[in-house]
């Protein structure tokens, strides 16, 4: 007799392109009605390079790309170009596909932090019990009541 062993079944919901462009119309409207409007956009690798590029065009403000990889690297994080970015930027946007866990967002702020209001933070989707707080988002979820791996499309090759 073998034991097998099966693993749970995770289940996931699959984020659109569309989606993605309707969550950086939202995070838009949030900062134009809160008069705030960054003057470069910092896309976290990997997940906020997409989602910061679209935006970064849509505003027509520069974008850079800033390397903190929690999840899936070994490395320590690089906040170099968020360093570049503080001492020649006034207003710093830094966006990720999903505030999850917050655990990025919170590595930012622990090791940099929020440059006296001059760095906000935005994500396609927050998830509400994140330990994060963010300044802009595109939709709200609560994994703890629904919990579901989110797949975008640039995760994913074969759909």
């Amino acid at each position: 007799m073998t034991n097998t062993k099966t693993e749970p079944t995770v289940k996931k919901d699959y984020f659109t392109t569309i989606q993605m462009r309707n969550a950086l119309i939202q995070i838009e409207d949030q900062m134009v009605h809160s008069a705030w409007m960054p003057s470069i956009v910092l896309g976290i690798n990997r997940g906020g390079c997409i989602p910061g590029v679209y935006l970064s065009h849509r505003i027509k403000t520069p974008h850079e790309v800033l390397d903190v990889r929690l999840r899936d690297h070994t490395t320590k994080p690089n906040l170099s170009v968020l360093e570049k970015a503080f001492a020649f930027q006034k207003k710093i946007l830094i966006i990720d596909d999903i505030n999850d866990s917050g655990e990025t967002f919170n590595y930012i702020v622990k090791n940099f932090g929020k440059g006296d209001g001059r760095i906000k933070f935005a994500a396609l989707i927050h998830n509400t019990p994140s330990k994060a707080q963010i300044d802009y988002h595109g939709y709200v979820i609560d994994k703890s009541k629904n919990p579901a791996w989110i797949v975008f499309p640039w995760e994913e090759w074969d759909k």
